[in-house]
């Protein structure tokens, strides 16, 4: 059965949470779950605060935050680049949880890198507003309908411009038309006084970094033009895959 957003967020935070096994590939602890509630069960990994691997850069403990803050601007994009992730207790204590997802494992991710996916496109300009500093390959999610989620974002929103990514395909082009509806629409979400998503950041981010986040949108609004990479700040993230 396919859960849609609603069943799967309320599956997260309220389900029974057992660990199955562990990701190894991941630098930080990443593992293997189910979940179920009410008959209802599926896979999903689980990130607990306290397996987060002290970073220079980013304040100890705030990946879980980061990764959940990720998904609340995904949800407000519309674009569904990030599966449904929530912040919740688990058998580690503390972090997030978020749905699993099963890959099209035919698709070629070196090829679909330098594709012009229209997912693609939509998920450079998402990176470009939550700051991402590690769109690596391996990051992409292709699925059998031809969605292509994007995963690992504990280190995003950073004050600083650190913007890494394979997606540089459409950099210095113009925004399409959807894109600035949509950045139109973070834009008033994002707003401090009366904003949702301001709000619902706050409770996860600090407010100088979702003013920094406010600040990404009005700024890609301005220039009307996807983001060139910085000559302060490494472009590719290593290993790119």
């Amino acid at each position: 059965m396919r859960l849609d957003t609603a069943q799967a967020l309320r599956l997260l935070c309220d389900g029974r949470l057992d660990v199955a096994g562990r990701l190894v590939d991941a630098s930080n602890a990443t593992l293997w779950c189910t979940v179920e509630l009410d008959g209802l069960d599926a896979a999903c990994v689980y990130k607990p605060v306290a397996g987060e691997r002290p970073l220079w850069d980013f304040p100890d403990g705030t990946l879980a935050n980061r990764e959940v803050a990720a998904y609340l601007v995904s949800a407000a994009t519309g674009w569904s680049v990030v599966p449904p992730t929530v912040l919740r207790d688990g058998p580690f204590g503390p972090g997030m949880c978020q749905l699993w997802i099963d890959v099209d494992e035919d698709v070629d991710l070196v090829a679909l890198a330098r594709s012009d996916h229209p997912q693609l496109r939509r998920m450079a300009v998402f990176d470009a507003v939550v700051n991402n500093a590690d769109r690596k390959g391996g990051h992409l999610l292709p699925v059998a309908d031809g969605h292509v989620f994007g995963v690992d974002h504990g280190v995003c929103f950073s004050l600083d411009d650190k913007l890494r990514t394979l997606l540089w395909r459409w950099r210095g082009k113009r925004l399409t038309a959807e894109a600035l509806d949509v950045l139109h629409h973070l834009a008033t979400a994002l707003d401090p006084t009366s904003g949702s998503l301001a709000r619902d950041l706050g409770r996860l981010l600090t407010t100088d970094e979702v003013r920094a986040t406010r600040h990404r949108v009005k700024r890609l609004l301005r220039t009307g033009r996807y983001p060139e990479p910085s000559e302060e700040w490494p472009a590719i993230p290593w290993p790119p895959f």
